[in-house]
């Protein structure tokens, strides 16, 4: 696999397979109401692949699916799926090669579930043909496997929206498709629901099923999908590895917009962090010290410097994540060695750095005895913001001492979740500068 970017004159394929590729884009192209939507796009796809297709409105996402299941043919070019020509093949062959989860989860009619499961059998049987037991399995295994076979005798328009999308979901693996197409399959969903649909696809892609999902949410994404393709202006601006597509210079160019591209603490996925339009131009004024540790501070350490905050950290071990992003931004580090304890010369070092600060922003770090004075010496702090993502109690290994200086953290400052940040440090290093 390679992580090509495409050149904008010469257009190359973008491969991602090492051998046959079960799906083969060869220069398609697609124009629509006299505007082109597609422009030569090439590419190649391994079967077992669970690729995102990401990009700004009206970049073709959605176009691009309708190519690849045989429902849209290219003013150019040409689209194979298992080898097959897929707009050479009559619907139902198409059908037999793709199957394809909509965006929409309205269904009209109020048919049970079953029913609307059943509904996948239908390349595979003739106008006259009778019910198998080729096709029940095939529905019934649908079923269980998207866990809706609970749901088989109700009408499919009284269950939720996430069961809902579930549904189609087994419809299309009914159909016993090598390749599945999604059209934005977490919109309208609540996480719950976006996790659940996105986990069920992983095991799919696990079990040999190559999987091609329309997907707005950038993170989600990233986590989920072995390769993302980025369109922008009906062409492929980059493909490959999420973290090699992901970067801030090919989301500036694709969606014209200022954003960091870090790694979450938790899942070490690439994560991207969008900027308000002010932030961009580095004009925040203000002084904000970070605690953190484990890397559990690198995405607010990118984000307030980019902004345009001056910043310092610590105290952390030399040779952890935080320490490491601190540096690549400027900040003003305090450190001890690697796996030491917060000593009382590092101590009085963060205390005259928070001190210094116009806000304290603590991360949704882990707590042990070695840094618990860090928290300690947070609670000195003015103005102050604790970044939560996950419970204390999940990251608390100090015991009572830990909550009950957690509980002071929380009695002064500001909790936000991370998207939250920006604004609350803003708001308060507004009300620093005031006093």
């Amino acid at each position: 696999m390679s992580d090509d970017s495409v050149d904008e004159q010469s257009a190359p394929t973008t491969k991602f397979a090492d051998s046959a590729p079960a799906i083969k884009l060869d220069g398609v192209s697609v124009s629509l109401g006299g505007q082109t939507v597609l422009d030569g796009i090439s590419a190649d796809i391994d079967g077992g692949t669970f690729v995102g297709l990401i990009g700004p409105n009206g970049a073709g996402k959605t176009t691009l699916l309708r190519v690849l299941n045989g429902s849209l043919s290219p003013d150019a070019g040409v689209v194979r799926v298992a080898g097959e020509n897929v707009h050479a093949l009559s619907s139902k062959a198409a059908s037999r090669l793709v199957a394809t989860v909509p965006q929409t989860t309205n269904v009209t009619f109020d048919f049970p579930v079953r029913e609307v499961v059943r509904m996948g059998r239908t390349p595979h049987r003739g106008r006259f043909d009778g019910w198998t037991t080729a096709d029940e399995d095939a529905v019934e295994a649908a079923m269980r496997r998207t866990s809706v076979d609970a749901l088989a005798d109700r009408p499919v328009t009284e269950v939720s929206g996430g069961e809902r999308q579930r549904v189609l979901i087994a419809r299309a693996l009914a159909q016993q498709t090598p390749t599945l197409l999604l059209d934005e399959p977490t919109a309208s969903l609540d996480i719950n629901h976006q996790v659940r649909t996105l986990e069920l696809v992983d095991d799919l892609v696990g079990d040999g099923t190559t999987a091609v999902a329309a997907i707005h949410d950038l993170n989600l994404a990233a986590h989920y999908c072995d390769v993302l393709i980025l369109l922008a202006n009906g062409r492929i601006l980059s493909a490959g590895d999420p973290a090699a597509v992901l970067s801030e210079s090919n989301l500036r160019a694709a969606f014209d917009a200022e954003a960091v591209v870090s790694r979450h603490p938790v899942t070490g996925s690439v994560y991207v962090t969008a900027l308000p339009s002010s932030s961009g131009s580095a004009d925040a004024t203000g002084r904000v010290h970070v605690v953190g540790g484990g890397g559990t501070a690198a995405r607010s350490l990118h984000v307030l410097s980019a902004a345009g905050y001056a910043l310092s950290a610590g105290v952390l071990n030399e040779g952890d994540t935080d320490a490491e992003a601190a540096r690549r931004v400027g900040a003003d580090l305090v450190t001890v060695p690697p796996y030491a304890p917060v000593d009382d010369a590092a101590r009085s070092a963060v205390e005259s750095r928070i001190d210094a600060a116009d806000v304290t922003v603590v991360a949704d770090v882990e707590v042990g005895e070695g840094n618990l004075a860090n928290l300690d010496a947070a609670t000195s702090a003015d103005h102050l913001v604790l970044v939560e993502e996950r419970p204390f109690a999940d990251r608390n290994y100090a015991g009572d001492a830990g909550w009950s200086v957690y509980e002071r953290l929380r009695e002064r400052g500001r909790v936000v979740e991370p998207s939250e940040l920006l604004s609350v440090v803003g708001e308060l290093a507004c009300e620093a500068a005031g006093e």
